[in-house]
């Protein structure tokens, strides 16, 4: 050392710009109902709303609890960002908790844990619940041996369960490892604030001994119905509390060897790095969504946010059209006396605006008949909003599923919505630039124009890929009932994704009958296998809607043609990926110019267990087992995401 040098605590204040905190947004376990629901569209609508109540509440308050609608259609909320929290990390956990929570949907309930927050949604209210069946560790992998860990780790439990059972309800605590030279273990404590003190006390000490179950392992934490524990031989606690901002000044102490005189020259270095990294960052994160934008503008593909709050007259709920899982769709008017279709995204998608318009850019580029098409968006208001055209007669199901207006469809109109519908899966599977999966091929997602033309909509979960790719590997989502066995069991996602599900769906339009039925309905299994039962006895004109009045002259044909279409879907919801047909063969069935080969059977679904039985021997989902049991895959609930 210099004799002129000296040893100096240096405090390097940075800028109020920079912030350590982080949300912790990372999922830990996602818990779902064991019922589900059957009312889709009340269901849905009242959880909207319910998060819709708890997101103002999360955002002043760090917690949230709120209910909408009554009876068996009531949807209860609770969420609650961890003490340690700022205001701004809280929001985006929050956030990322309502993105994740619809996957369980249509199950009657769900409870979802991150590392930094907690959200449980139920048909019933639930807030003073402090244990439960589903109760239990969520332990990590490495493991310690310190001999004085499990007795350090002993009493850091109890002091944050001591502390954290009076008012404040949120406690963290650390205790120095026993034998050990610098060594720690962190705990965090919370208890949910609408459960009481006692039951608080109560739900800390299960959960204390929960975790202390995970030892050796060096991170374990209890995820209980009333109160969560964490605990870590190493600190994952934010340093700011919830009162503070998350654009805090972060103080750093260190301790340097240098001159009087470089002491502010290494701040200074210190802050400009700082700066320079983060805005190089944001710099470039905001040029290639300005880049986006501006293409979009280019194209008139962006509109103003005011332009389509007066289209839809303020989002009136008189110009409602439809709820799905992700979104609600209004109709509006433009000044011009067009007419669209506006789509207000549950979830705003503004913190990700370079994904939101690549994607807007896929689907704007999609031109066909049968496609409804993407005339632009908006995000520079408080909101994502999707600008569709309009479709007057609204989604298929609304036909085909009500006894009155079904009797509006016949068979030759139904047959046209097929083979329309089967020529839009060949436009984006084989006609465009990148192959296209739209993943959630359903009723309520074909809509009918004014000539009750097929348009295939709703592209929120849509998937393309190159060429040389067999599949992609992704999250699994879509509808249950709609979704293939293979992409459910493994989310390995191909075309044959979608051809499963328009089998599914052909089977509805020609008997008008779901393939998930309520509890009201007199069948016990699903439509599939009632078509696959009916097939092999030779009795498919069973199946047939009762609306389905055939024309005079034309009986005998109707009712060929129909049965023919039946074993089209049926071809195409075969169990075996491999043995069903690519869309474009499919559409040379139903217009009667290849002859569709005999369907083997379809996987069947137990109604009451939710499980997927598959029968065939030798196939891709047998786990590559090559006896001759029957191969049995279980598909948990929490695999069912919502649309």
């Amino acid at each position: 050392m210099r004799p002129n040098a000296m040893i100096i605590p240096m405090m390097i204040l940075l800028f109020p710009f920079t912030s350590f905190a982080d949300p912790r947004a990372q999922v830990i376990k996602l818990i779902c109902g064991k019922q589900i629901e059957q009312n889709a569209t009340i269901n849905m609508a009242n959880f909207i709303s319910t998060m819709d109540k708890i997101t103002v509440q999360m955002q002043a308050s760090g917690h949230g609890a709120a209910a909408t609608g009554s009876g068996r259609h009531a949807s209860y909320g609770l969420a609650q960002c961890y003490g340690d929290l700022s205001p701004a990390d809280c929001t985006l956990c929050y956030i990322e908790a309502r993105n994740i929570m619809p996957r369980c949907y249509p199950s009657n309930g769900a409870r979802v844990y991150l590392e930094g927050c907690f959200l449980r949604a139920q048909n019933y209210s639930f807030y003073h619940e402090y244990s439960g069946p589903d109760d239990g560790p969520v332990c990590g992998n490495r493991t310690r041996d310190d001999p004085g860990f499990e007795e350090s780790l002993g009493k850091a439990l109890s002091r944050a369960v001591l502390a954290a059972s009076g008012n404040v309800r949120y406690a963290r605590a650390e205790v120095a490892v026993v034998g050990a030279v610098n060594k720690s273990i962190h705990v965090l404590a919370d208890c949910w604030r609408t459960i009481g003190a006692s039951a608080c006390r109560a739900c800390l000490e299960n959960a204390s001994a929960s975790a202390l179950g995970c030892l050796p392992a060096s991170r374990g934490r209890a995820l209980n119905t009333g109160c969560f524990v964490e605990y870590s031989d190493s600190d994952f606690m934010n340093p700011v509390s919830r009162s503070g901002s998350s654009s805090v000044s972060v103080i750093i102490n260190v301790i340097v060897a240098v001159s009087g005189a470089a002491l502010l020259t290494i701040g200074a270095i210190i802050g400009v790095y700082l700066w320079k990294k983060r805005n190089i960052e944001k710099n470039r994160k905001d040029h290639d969504a300005e880049n986006l934008l501006k293409n979009l503008n280019h194209n008139s593909l962006y509109f103003k946010y005011s332009t389509l709050d007066r289209a839809t007259n303020s989002f009136d709920e008189a110009n409602k059209l439809g709820q799905g899982g992700f979104g609600t769709v209004y109709k509006g008017v433009l000044a011009d006396g067009r007419e669209i279709g506006v789509k207000r995204l549950l979830l705003n998608y503004k913190h990700r605006a370079t994904d939101f318009y690549n994607e807007i850019n896929m689907i704007s580029s999609l031109e066909h008949k049968n496609l409804v098409r993407l005339l632009g968006c908006s995000c520079s208001g408080p909101e994502s909003l999707l600008v569709y055209e309009f479709c007057p007669n609204k989604s298929l199901d609304g036909f085909i599923f009500d006894l009155d207006k079904g009797k509006e469809l016949n068979w030759e109109k139904r047959l046209k919505i097929i083979v329309g519908t089967a020529e839009g899966l060949v436009y984006l599977h084989e006609n465009t630039t990148t192959r296209i999966i739209h993943r959630d091929i359903k009723a309520s997602n074909v809509l009918l124009d004014s000539r009750m033309r097929a348009k295939i909509a709703d592209f929120g979960l849509a998937r393309s890929f190159q060429e040389d790719q067999s599949h992609i590997s992704t999250a699994i989502a879509g509808t249950l009932g709609y979704m293939a066995p293979e992409y459910l069991a493994y989310g390995q996602l191909t075309e044959k994704a979608d051809v499963y599900g328009f089998g599914v769906l052909v089977l509805e339009i020609v008997t008008g009958r779901r393939n998930n039925e309520g509890e009201s309905s007199d069948y016990t299994e699903s439509l599939l296998n009632r078509a696959w039962k009916h097939f092999k006895q030779g009795t498919a004109e069973q199946l047939v809607d009762p609306n389905l009045m055939v024309g005079e002259g034309n009986e005998i044909n109707e009712i060929n043609e129909m049965l023919r279409v039946v074993q089209v879907g049926l071809v195409c919801a075969q169990e075996i990926p491999s043995s069903r047909p690519s869309m474009s063969k499919a559409l040379l069935m139903l217009e009667a110019k290849e002859q569709p080969p005999s369907p083997s059977n379809p996987p069947f679904m137990d109604k009451e267990t939710m499980e997927f039985h598959y029968t065939s021997r030798g196939t891709s989902l047998s786990h590559g087992r090559g006896d001759d049991d029957a191969s049995i895959a279980t598909i948990s609930h929490s695999v069912f995401l919502p649309r």
